[in-house]
Order: C-alpha cells, then structure tokens, then sequence
C-alpha cells in the first residue's frame, strides 16, 4: 500500500489501469522502411495484412519521429530517451578507424541510460531478437555485448555480439548460397548459426515467442524488441516474392514476407486472452526507405537527410485491453510523437521511474498512446545529419534541423542556407518561408545553434562538389 500511494504521488501509475498487473510490451522496429510502405500507409502493390490489422485495432500515428536518418544513431535515441549526437552516435558504426574519421563513439556507452534496463530492473523480462547496431561490428569485437544493456537474453546478426544468425545469400543465378558475415564470425564472443536470409526473421520470431513463453510460466511481465533487417538492402525475398528482380519489387518482397514472417508473434499474442488484454505491441520504422527502394510516400527526401522522408516513420500502436476502447481504429494525425518519448512513456506505462542521473529528451505521452489524451509535445526537437551523408549530385544537404510546433527549421552548420517549412500547411517541404518570416528563422536558429554547442562532436564534414554522392553504405546494416 505504501508502494501504491508513492507511485500515485509521483504519477507514476500506469495510465492504463491502476490494477497490479504491469503491461506486457513487444516493440518491433522495420529496418530502413519508407513511410508509406506498408499498405495501411499507403502501398498498393502489396497488402501487409498482419501489420494493418494491428492498426486497425489500434492506433496509427502519422506524425512519428526518429532521431537520425540513419541506423545506428536512430536506435540510440529509441532505447535511451535522449538525442544520440549526446553520445557521439551520428551515423552507422563501422570499423574503428571510419568510426573515429567521423568524430564517433565506437559503440554506446553502457553508461547510458536504457529502456531495456530499467524494465529490467522493475522485475521484467527483457530480450532482444533482431538487428542491434549500436556496437560489436566489422572490426569492433570488443564491444559490449547487448545484455550488458539490460536484456536477460539476446539474438542478433552481424551488428552485435552475443549469439548471433549470419545470413546465408541465395544467389539469384542458381550458385550455391554464399556466407554473408561482414567479419562477425571471426569476432568470437557468441555461437552463430548460419541461416537462409529470407528465413533470419522467422528464427528471430520463434526465438522471441519461446522467451514470451517462458515469461508467462515464470509470471513475469515482458519487454521484448524483434528488429528484423530483411527490409535493408541486399533484398533476398523468397523466390516467391522476388517479382521480376528489379530493386523494386525485391524490396515489396522483402517488406511483405517481413510482415508474413512476424505473423506468428502477432498471432500469439492476439489469442490469448491474458496477453491480448495487458500487451502493448509498438511497430515502426528506425529511418526512411534507401532511394530506388522503398517510399517516403508525400514526404521530400529518404534515408541519410534531415527533410521529412528521412526522418518521418510509420508508428503503431495495439494493444485492445489497455487503450481507450473508442481510439481503436483510429488514425492520429495531430500528435507528433518522437523516438525520445519511448522511454518515458513505456516507464510510465509499466509504473517505474525514469533514470534519475539521465537528461532526458522525451516526453511522457502516455496518455496519447492509449488515446485518452492528445497531448502536445513541449519540447523542440532537433536532429544532426550523418556526417557521411553530405549530399548528392543535386547540392548540399543542410546539416542541422529542429521541428517546434508545426515550424521546421533546417541550416548548414555555419548557420547559413535556411529553409523554415509550416509543415500543417506544406508536409512535403515545397516552400520555405525564410524569407517571409525573418524573426521566427532567427529566433529558432538561435535554439538549433545553441542546443549544437552543447553537442560532445566535432561539425559534420564538409560537402565536396567534386564528390557530390555521398558514400552508401556496403552492407546490409
């Protein structure tokens, strides 16, 4: 009783019910998927039944943010609350020596403060199943394992240490399938086990469901992350969903048979009784689609920049015994909603504290989620870009941006090249209104530069017309 009249105090009760009973959660987040490739989003060429049936139970958020437009960082925010340019995330880690050319930590310091971790220490079982990318890579095999953030247990790829499944690429020739590791197998620290690509999310899934399992026998709430990576490039669909091969219809099949291959995790969940009423089950995308891929949809750019696309993400929420009853099937359009908020939102839900020692950058949105409420973020939110991505063969691509309203501000470093975007009025960032409203550029600039020096990393690197593409990434991660 005296714990309960505490939590009260504090407002940490979940919203969804006063009842002992703490909310099961399973975050699945889509690997480099657009905002407009799932067919509840907008895609027409296939159907993701599994996924849409999730939003129409629950709810669709169609102003969703990630951190970065790239992976690495991106997940970084997910997992601590705080924007990952904190902790010298910036862009994808790689081997060492490209890590510190581009001014970035090797791996996140487990120092930071993790989703993961303080569910774990509230007495869930925590597991991650799926792509890390936030250390134990190429080159980095002395990273720190992924339980040393707060999971119980772990499964991962190429991207990680720990047990992991490297892919097997069934070649499209009729070669025999060649081994696919990026050097993770010859970084020891974990047992491998080598597997068909177009199979790694199924053996992810079933990996997760046993855990789920063991949870349920044990009388232990959950938090479970599945981050497939089917949806990065190289795509190895199944042969029966590679279409005519063009990069076009390899990636629709890559996203439907993710959707597929999830289906039994779903599925589980909405039929028994105990989990469908006390599961919270958060989808989305870490950054938007690689160009020639996959679809921004209304939204201007793609993974690597700041405008929309890159950082605009699908973002559902099911969970049929903890939202309002009258949200479910309902689309949120008002609400911006960022990766920052994971954490405290999820601690709120399942009635812990915040790491007290973290600054964090989220908000509480809670009540949203469960559509009792629809809060406004107070906050600005503020994004560096990969330092790699300078631009391509059409220009620079500005290196700084803030969304605080609906205005969204985008610089160069030195503070110069502005574009101010009313994104109510012009999501697609058609028509930047600097010059018409000189006081808001400058008031919001001086947010954007400031929040920049308080940043532990050295400026992005210096656009170069002589080699306008910017570097793609040669690997699947």
């Amino acid at each position: 009783m005296k714990r309960f009249l505490l939590w009260l105090a504090l407002g940490l009760l979940p919203v969804a019910t006063w009842a002992s009973s703490r909310p099961n959660i399973l975050f699945v987040l889509i690997d480099d998927m657009g905002y407009a490739d799932l067919s509840c989003y907008g895609e027409t060429r296939i159907q993701t039944v599994h996924l849409d049936t999730l939003a129409k139970e629950g709810i669709r958020f169609t102003q969703f943010y990630v951190a970065s437009p790239i992976c690495s960082p991106s997940r970084t925010a997910l997992i601590t609350g705080q924007f990952p340019a904190r902790w010298c995330m910036t862009s994808y880690l790689d081997n060492h020596h490209l890590n510190q050319a581009r001014g970035m930590a090797q791996w996140l310091d487990p120092r930071a403060p993790t989703l993961a971790r303080t569910l774990q220490q509230a007495g869930y079982a925590t597991g991650h199943f799926g792509k890390w990318h936030m250390g134990g890579q190429r080159d980095v095999g002395e990273a720190p394992l992924i339980s040393e953030y707060g999971y119980h247990r772990t499964l991962t790829q190429f991207e990680g240490l720990g047990d992991r499944i490297l892919p097997l690429l069934d070649g499209f020739d009729g070669k025999p399938p060649t081994k696919y590791s990026l050097n993770s197998d010859k970084l020891g620290r974990g047992d491998i086990t080598w597997l068909d690509r177009s199979k790694v999310t199924s053996a992810f899934v079933a990996h997760a469901l046993d855990f789920i399992k063991e949870a349920e026998q044990a009388g232990k709430p959950f938090y479970v992350d599945v981050w497939p990576d089917d949806v990065h490039s190289p795509f190895f669909p199944p042969k029966a969903l590679r279409g005519d091969g063009s990069k076009k219809q390899l990636y629709l099949g890559v996203v439907k048979a993710t959707d597929d291959q999830l289906a039994p995790l779903f599925d589980y969940i909405r039929s028994r009784p105990a989990l469908r009423t006390n599961t919270l089950i958060i989808v989305a995308s870490d950054n938007g689609p690689e160009p020639g891929a996959g679809s921004a949809g209304p939204f201007r750019g793609h993974k690597g920049n700041l405008y929309e696309g890159g950082v605009r993400e699908p973002f559902i929420v099911w969970g049929p015994g903890l939202l309002e009853p009258a949200a479910c099937g309902t689309v949120n359009r008002s609400t911006v909603v960022a990766a920052v908020d994971l954490l405290p939102s999820l601690a709120r839900l399942a009635g812990v504290a915040t790491p007290s020692s973290s600054e964090s950058d989220g908000e509480d949105l809670s009540a949203t989620w469960l559509g009792r409420a629809r809060q406004t973020r107070a906050k600005p939110l503020f994004w560096v870009r990969p330092p790699d991505r300078p631009g391509d063969l059409n220009g620079a691509w500005p290196d700084l941006a803030m969304r605080v309203g609906d205005w969204k501000l985008l610089l160069m470093e030195d503070g110069s090249a502005a574009q101010l975007y009313d994104l109510a009025d012009d999501p697609g960032e058609t028509r930047s209104l600097a010059a018409q409203q000189p006081k808001i550029v400058e008031d919001l600039k001086t947010q954007l530069l400031g929040w920049r020096k308080t940043l532990p990393i050295q400026p992005p690197a210096k656009w170069n017309p002589k080699k306008a593409q910017a570097p793609q990434e040669k690997t699947p991660s």
